[in-house]
C-alpha cells in the first residue's frame, strides 16, 4: 500500500434522520465490539492505497438539512455514535477532511450518483457493528439525510424481521423505488455459520463453524450485486464466552488445539470465506465482493472496560499521509490473495483519524457509564470515507 493525503471533507452535515431518531444506550453499543481499518488503491481494480493523504477543502455538502426521521422508528439504530452533533462536542472539524489518492481522480460521490450507478442493483453489508456503521453512512448519503417516505422497508424479503422479545432484527434492507436500488445490512460478527448445540438446556451454546459461511450468505448471496464483508473485533475470549461460542471445523470441535489461539481461528474463517466467495463470483460474475479490513481502535491508558480513553480532538495530529505497500491488516490481505475478492483497505487511513471516534468527551452519557467509545465513529465521519472508496470500485 502506498500513500496519499487528506483534504477537506464531503460530508459536513449530520444525517439527523438516522441520528437523532434511533439512539440505543452507549453501553450496549460498546459491548458489541470494535473495528479496524485500511484503504484504497488508485486503480479501479484494487482497493490498496497509493501515496494517499488527507487534505482540507471547502465544504461540500452531500447531506441535507432536514432533521425529520429518515426511516422511522423501525429503522436501523444509529445508536449513540451518531449523536455527536447533539451532545457535548461542538467541534466538528473532524468532518472536514476527505481522502485524496495521489495520481487518481476520485469520482464525485453523491447520493444521486450512487443510486444511478446501482440502478436495479443490490448492495449488501454483512458484518459487525462497524459494518452497520458503514451501512448507516451509505443510507444517509443515498437519502441526502432527508425524510424519504418513498423508500421501502424490504427486510422481510431477506428474513430481517424482529423476533419476539428481540431488541432488533438481525439487519435491515431498504429499496429506493426510483432506481430500484436496495441497500441492506445483516449482522454477523464472525461471518461464520452458528449452529445451536444443546438447545434443550437453559444456556444454549453454539458451534461456530470456522470453515462455513454464515447461513444468510448461503441463502441470499445470488441476489447481491455488490457485497462488503467485515469481521474482527469479536474474536476475543470475552466475546466468545459471552456469546457461548465453541469453535468447530470439519464438523468437529477444535477449540483445544491450535485454534485455541483465536487469531488462528479468525484467519481460517477469513481464508474460508474468501475462497467460498471466489467460487460464488465464478457462478455470478456480475457480483463484486469486498473484504473490508479492520477498523482501528484508539484506546490509550487502558481498554474500553479498564479506563481507556481517546480524548484527542485535533484532526491529523499524527500525520495526513499513508506511505506503505501493503495493508496494515495482513490477515485480510492474505485471505483475498489469489481470489477475485477485493480488499477494501481502510485500516491505515482510519488510523490517522483518532479524533473521529464517539469517545467519552462527546457524550453526557459518560457521567453515568464512565466508558469511552474509542472504537465506533461519529457520523458523518470516517465511515463516509470508506464508502467513497467503495463507490470508486463499484
Amino acid at each position: 500500500m502506498k500513500g496519499g493525503c487528506l483534504h477537506r471533507l464531503l460530508v459536513n452535515k449530520l444525517c439527523f434522520g438516522l441520528v437523532v431518531l434511533l439512539a440505543v444506550p452507549i453501553l450496549v453499543l460498546l459491548l458489541e465490539g470494535a473495528p479496524v481499518l485500511t484503504f484504497l488503491s488508485s486503480t479501479p481494480e484494487q482497493l490498496k492505497a497509493f501515496s494517499q493523504g488527507f487534505q482540507q477543502e471547502q465544504e461540500q455538502e452531500h447531506l441535507g438539512h432536514d432533521v425529520s426521521p429518515l426511516l422511522g422508528s423501525s429503522g436501523p439504530s444509529s445508536r449513540s455514535h451518531t449523536q455527536s452533533r447533539t451532545k457535548l462536542n461542538k467541534d466538528f472539524s473532524y468532518e472536514s477532511f476527505r481522502w485524496q489518492p495521489h495520481g487518481c481522480e476520485m469520482p464525485e460521490f453523491t447520493g444521486a450518483n450512487f443510486l444511478d450507478r446501482m440502478k436495479h442493483k443490490t448492495l449488501a453489508f454483512v458484518g459487525d457493528s462497524l459494518g452497520r456503521q458503514q451501512f448507516q453512512s451509505m443510507m444517509c448519503i443515498a437519502t441526502g439525510g432527508k425524510y424519504t417516505p418513498e423508500v421501502e422497508d424490504v427486510g422481510w424479503k431477506y428474513g430481517l424481521v424482529k423476533a419476539p422479545g428481540a431488541l432488533r432484527p438481525d439487519g435491515w434492507a431498504y429499496r429506493f423505488p426510483t432506481t430500484n436500488t436496495t441497500i441492506l445490512f445483516y449482522w454477523s460478527a464472525s461471518l461464520s455459520e452458528l449452529e445451536p448445540l444443546n438447545t434443550g438446556s437453559s444456556g444454549t451454546t453454539y458451534a461456530l463453524h470456522l470453515d462455513r459461511p454464515v447461513t444468510f450468505l448461503k441463502t441470499y448471496v445470488s441476489s447481491f450485486d455488490a457485497l462488503v464483508l467485515n469481521t474482527g473485533h469479536h474474536w476475543n475470549r470475552g466475546k466468545f464466552n459471552e456469546n457461548h461460542w465453541e469453535l468447530y471445523a470439519d464438523g468437529k470441535p477444535v477449540g483445544k488445539g491450535r485454534f485455541a489461539d483465536l487469531n488462528r481461528a479468525k484467519n481460517l474463517t477469513l481464508h474460508s470465506i474468501a475462497r467460498w466467495m471466489d467460487s460464488e463470483i465464478a457462478r455470478h460474475p456480475q457480483m463484486k465482493v469486498f473484504l473490508r479490513t479492520m477498523s482501528p481502535r484508539h484506546f490509550v491508558n487502558g481498554d474500553w472496560n479498564t479506563g481507556g480513553t481517546c480524548g484527542n480532538t485535533i484532526p491529523l495530529s499524527h500525520g495526513s499521509e499513508v506511505l506503505q505497500d501493503h495493508s496494515s491488516d495482513f490477515p485480510a490481505e492474505s485471505a483475498v490473495n489469489g481470489t477475485r475478492v477485493k480488499l477494501l483497505d481502510i485500516t491505515a487511513i482510519s488510523q490517522l483519524r483518532d479524533e473521529g471516534h464517539v469517545s467519552n468527551s462527546t457524550f453526557k452519557a459518560k457521567a453515568s457509564t464512565g466508558i469511552h467509545d474509542c472504537l465506533h465513529w461519529c457520523l458523518p465521519g470516517i465511515p463516509d470515507m470508506w464508502n467513497e472508496l467503495l463507490f470508486a470500485q463499484i
